[in-house]
């Protein structure tokens, strides 16, 4: 139960981030929203496994912040 919790509470912070930085660039902005989807998407993983909360969030969001950064850089190329 209180692994969930942590989970909650870092996904409100997360987004609370995400919704006070709309002066970044584009660049910016896909880097942190992959980020947080990656956060998100690694935490609810790993509860369903049976893993370690902390380190499928943090593993998550790294894959989600490359992520959201080859994205941007594919869009650019357009």
């Amino acid at each position: 139960m209180k692994n969930k919790r942590r989970v909650v509470v870092a996904l409100a912070v997360l987004m609370a981030m995400i919704t006070g930085c709309s002066h970044m660039s584009a660049t910016q902005q896909r880097a942190l929203s992959g980020g947080a989807i990656g956060a998100g998407s690694g935490a609810a993983l790993t509860i369903l496994t049976g893993g370690s909360v902390l380190v499928g969030t943090a593993i998550g969001a790294g894959v989600g912040t490359v992520g959201g950064l080859i994205y941007d850089d594919v869009q650019k190329k357009k």
